[in-house]
């Protein structure tokens, strides 16, 4: 009689999510309104962006300005305000910044 070879099964590695906007593999994202959720937009489309990514945005771009202009990712993606950075941060592996636009402007 022949023995069974117990099949070992490779635990399946969950793949990383993407950010919407730089496209990289990072460990958690979180959920940005395209149209801000204080200019109308809290039912509407949403992406996922790395914290990186969502910090810089909104401190970067006013709300007003993400909600008439920017109301899709492609067209954040090509926003002038965001291409120096979205260039550094292409080839670099942040997972956290701190950049929060000030409470006092």
């Amino acid at each position: 009689m022949a023995r069974r070879r117990k099949e070992v099964f490779a635990k399946s590695v969950p793949e990383e999510p993407q950010c919407a906007l730089c496209l990289r593999r990072v460990r958690q994202v979180t959920r940005h309104h395209l149209v801000p959720r204080e200019e109308g937009g809290k039912y509407g489309p949403v992406a996922d962006l790395c914290q990186p990514c969502h910090s810089t945005v909104h401190l970067l771009l006013p709300n007003k300005t993400l909600a008439r202009q920017y109301g899709t990712i492609e067209a954040l993606r090509e926003a002038e305000e965001l291409q120096k950075y979205l260039g550094w941060i292409r080839n670099n592996r942040v997972e956290r910044i701190s950049n929060r636009r000030s409470k006092y402007k």
